[in-house]
């Protein structure tokens, strides 16, 4: 059974916008991975997230070394969103096989917004081996009736360039999360994170 791009997409969608109006809230798209009837090299739950937020009016980056790209050329044909370059796209996607230094670069590079027009900024779209390991962050702000916990691979300098990208509201980078079992977390520009120690 193929990926029903009304009801399957619009489930994916609920699920995005409620994670993302609550910070730190771990949805699932799970039930609709089995769908998938693409052969893949990323997550089904970023495939997913990229099938829904992804169309003709959007650009996107894949941020991978292979010369050999099937995840970008699948994506670009089934969802029409052109393919450029990690500073003018507007949903940056990073595969679990990225380094931290990879990540670094690409939040110092990707586009946040301009006070004309804040819109104009990059959701990154990142792959999370497991929401069970990796650091413990203290989330607060817009969303959070106090505070929320989330783990996940993310290092101290890495949210530092976030938390510079992201200091002069309503200029920044949103988060969406995406885990192999077909769980998903958002982190709007809104959101302080904080190491838990």
């Amino acid at each position: 059974m193929a990926v029903d791009v009304v009801h399957d997409t619009q489930t994916v969608f609920r699920r995005l916008i409620d994670s993302m109006a609550r910070p730190g809230k771990v949805s699932s798209v799970a039930k609709v991975m089995p769908h998938i009837d693409h052969s893949l090299d990323c997550y089904g739950s970023m495939f997913l997230v990229a099938l829904t937020v992804l169309d003709s009016e959007v650009s996107f980056h894949v941020l991978t070394k292979d010369e050999d790209d099937s995840t970008s050329a699948l994506i670009s044909r089934l969802t029409l969103a052109k393919q450029v370059a990690v500073h003018e796209a507007d949903f940056i996607i990073v595969p679990a096989t990225c380094t931290e230094q990879d990540l670094l670069e690409t939040l110092n590079q990707v586009k946040n917004g301009t006070l004309l027009d804040p819109n104009a900024s990059a959701t990154i779209i990142l792959e999370c081996p497991s929401f069970l390991k990796g650091t413990k962050w203290m989330l607060t702000g817009p969303g959070i009736q106090t505070s929320s916990l989330l783990t996940f691979g993310f290092s101290s300098e890495v949210n530092a360039v976030r938390q510079e990208r992201n200091q002069e509201y309503p200029l920044g980078i949103d988060l969406i999360l995406t885990e192999a079992s077909g769980k998903l977390a958002c982190i709007p520009r809104t959101t302080v994170m904080k190491e838990v120690e």
